[in-house]
């Protein structure tokens, strides 16, 4: 790893903000991944941006992360920069209908800000568990419910170091997908639409979202959320559902019982035991219904 990185990191960012060899286990929500060469908690833009100047001239890789909510981190860690965008930028003000957010602010919090607006439209985002910057470059959804519905406008940072804010039909998002992704923009800050509502009808319906999610979902372990992506006419948990795989494991790693889409970290698992399971699962539901599921869960590293 280049010597001259951290040197330049902390020429940029205070002392506090540059950590090395940092356990990425304890920055991601399946709680699994070795450490990062370099992780950076940028306070600012500009902060972002000259961060990722210096990566770009000395030729090391970086990686963007909010909250770690949708990812796998290697057991061998990030040989690289891990820039977190997440609570130092979490900035979220609210005029008239719209919600005007830095990328780290929580998908939650922004919720429950628009709910004591009494603006509605945001109640299906109020459980996902990530950050806005995440769900704009996978067009987050969740019953019924899409980042697509509410987007306004993105400002992103381009791999060149531009600023460019996007409109809505620029975003070109469709399921788990954007032009973000595709062409590796990173988020700084989104504007959201909503229209107006009452209070009480919004937290009715948000509180039936998390009781569903409750009773539904094994929140009372570690994972990535839905671990695949939903093929085309069908929905993953159910074909694992009949491959039987209910609750089968690999070291640590485990298919929920209580829902199949999730795979969790049930008893310290590592990243190769989930990735190992993953392999599985799709190799037995491909041989038992023909269907190949797509991990939805990004990786970082070498597996």
């Amino acid at each position: 790893m280049n010597q001259e990185i951290g040197k330049k990191l902390l020429s940029i960012l205070k002392v506090e903000q540059v950590k090395k060899d940092e356990p990425m286990k304890i920055h991601t929500t399946f709680r699994v991944g070795g450490p990062a060469s370099y992780f950076v908690t940028p306070e600012t833009e500009e902060e972002v941006a000259k961060v990722i100047e210096v990566c770009t001239q000395e030729n090391v890789p970086y990686y963007i992360v909010g909250n770690g909510s949708n990812l796998l981190v290697s057991d061998q860690g990030y040989e690289g920069v891990i820039i977190q965008i997440y609570k130092q930028m979490n900035r979220v003000e609210i005029t008239e209908n719209e919600i005007h957010a830095q990328a780290g602010a929580l998908l939650s919090m922004i919720a429950n800000r628009a709910m004591e607006a009494e603006l509605t439209g945001f109640e299906f985002a109020a459980g996902i568990p990530g950050t806005l910057g995440g769900a704009c470059v996978m067009n987050a959804g969740a019953y019924g419910g899409e980042m697509k519905d509410v987007l306004e406008t993105v400002t992103v940072l381009t791999r060149d170091g531009d600023v460019k804010t996007l409109t809505k039909d620029e975003l070109e998002l469709g399921y788990r997908t954007s032009v973000i992704a595709k062409k590796d923009y990173i988020v700084l800050s989104a504007v959201i639409r909503l229209e107006n509502g009452k209070k009480e009808e919004i937290k009715a319906v948000m509180d039936d979202l998390k009781e569903k999610r409750i009773t539904k979902q094994p929140l009372e372990y570690p994972s990535a959320g839905s671990t695949f992506k939903r093929p085309e006419g069908y929905f993953a948990g159910k074909l694992i559902q009949d491959a039987g795989l209910r609750g089968f494991q690999v070291g640590g790693a485990q298919v929920s019982e209580k829902h199949c889409g999730f795979v969790v970290n049930k008893d310290q698992a590592t990243a190769a035991d989930v990735m190992n399971l993953m392999n599985q699962v799709s190799d037995k539901v491909y041989e038992m219904s023909g269907v190949r599921l797509e991990p939805e869960v990004k990786r970082l590293g070498v597996f």
